[in-house]
């Protein structure tokens, strides 16, 4: 299978599973992704999802360039089930292990926390390659560390480690290689344990209030952003003061 889904308690983890090809992707895994993250954001008992390579090489290394003559349109949520998918207001990690290289860290890119072993490395080096990175990198990356940084990379095609990804924003945590998975686990165990309501109306507030035209308009709009209206009529929104006044761990909603 070149896609894992697995699910324990409320954490749904999907792998790319081709290391032999450092995990590039092929067309049937773009709707496999489609599918395995719609599944994932219908699912309320499951509150967040992590992305992952196979082995010890590679996260991923972008399309694979032996089907690029059997690429159709993509699914409607875009590159990899993923890239355009701008409703998923569950949180969502990247635990990258060796290269996240094109369409690779475009996938990256598109979470919202990356945790990266030491050997990692990311890079768009499309345009060595003759090739435009048309799966969102072009955007996000400058929108997420700068524009000078990020054209330094997109021009160049350069490649960084984890450490100077880690420097430049792009990454949350770097560990040992043999640490990854457990700093993953830790960075779930601690959005766990907040209000699944509160996480989700502040992934959506953050994400749409980047993109209004000024800070006011954010602040004058969040009250009117879905996922804010949801956690602001849930029982969440009252359990968290009155545990908080009881001395007691909060109960939250599912």
């Amino acid at each position: 299978m070149d896609i894992i889904v697995e699910q324990k308690a409320q954490v749904t983890t999907i792998t790319l599973n081709r290391p032999a090809a450092m995990n590039a992707i092929t067309p049937e895994m773009h709707e496999g992704l489609h599918a395995a993250f719609d599944a994932f954001a219908a699912q309320d008992s499951q509150r967040i999802c992590v992305i992952k390579g196979a082995g010890e090489r590679a996260f991923c290394a972008g399309s694979d360039l032996k089907t690029v003559d059997q690429q159709g349109a993509y699914p409607s949520s875009g590159y990899a089930g993923l890239i355009e998918r701008y409703d998923l207001n569950k949180p969502i990690i990247a635990a990258v292990n060796g290269l996240a290289l094109g369409g690779g860290f475009e996938i990256a890119l598109a979470c919202d926390i990356i945790v990266a072993s030491e050997t990692a490395s990311f890079g768009l080096p499309e345009p060595l390659a003759g090739v435009v990175a048309l799966g969102g990198g072009l955007h996000r990356l400058p929108r997420q560390i700068g524009l000078k940084q990020a054209m330094g990379m997109i021009l160049t095609g350069q490649r960084v480690d984890a450490a100077k990804a880690e420097s430049l924003g792009l990454v949350n945590q770097v560990v040992a290689p043999e640490a990854l998975d457990a700093a993953v686990e830790t960075w779930c165990e601690s959005i766990l344990r907040a209000s699944p309501m509160a996480v989700r109306a502040s992934k959506q507030t953050v994400m749409r209030g980047l993109d209004e035209p000024s800070l006011a308009d954010a602040l004058k709009n969040q009250g009117g952003y879905p996922a804010y209206r949801d956690w602001a009529k849930s029982e969440d929104a009252r359990e968290g003061p009155r545990a908080f006044a009881e001395k007691r761990s909060p109960k939250w909603q599912v």
